[in-house]
Order: structure tokens, then C-alpha cells, then sequence
């Protein structure tokens, strides 16, 4: 749990730093920092559904619908 909390904080401080590098804008570099992550997270999620619901298909006999 350490290495992952570890990594989260460097990869906070990595897109801060590209964002300011890129901007010179303190309060963009943040925005940018917290709202790409967050969007990775929603992101993440649905992709999570249709991927189970795409394997679940595939493992499907022929001519059954999964539930989802």
C-alpha cells in the first residue's frame, strides 16, 4: 500500500509539474492535476462494464444473451 500511495503522490507531482511547465500557470497546472485523474477514474469505470460484459458474451453458449 505504501509503493502504491508512494506512486500516486509522484504521479501527482509529475502532472503538476508538466502542467506548469506547460502553462506557467499555477492554478491551471492544479485544475489539471486533479481533474485527470478524475477522469481517468470515470473512464476506467465504464470501460471496466464493457469489458466484463464483453468477455462475459464471449464466454456465452451460442444463442444466450448474458446478464448484465
Amino acid at each position: 500500500m505504501a509503493k502504491s500511495a508512494t506512486f500516486g503522490v509522484m504521479h501527482l507531482g509529475i502532472a503538476f509539474g508538466i502542467s506548469f511547465a506547460l502553462t506557467g500557470d499555477i492554478a491551471i497546472a492544479g485544475a489539471i492535476t486533479f481533474l485527470e485523474p478524475v477522469a481517468n477514474t470515470v473512464a476506467h469505470y465504464f470501460f471496466d462494464r464493457w469489458w466484463t460484459r464483453r468477455h462475459a458474451a464471449a464466454a456465452a453458449p451460442a444463442g444466450q444473451v448474458p446478464a448484465t
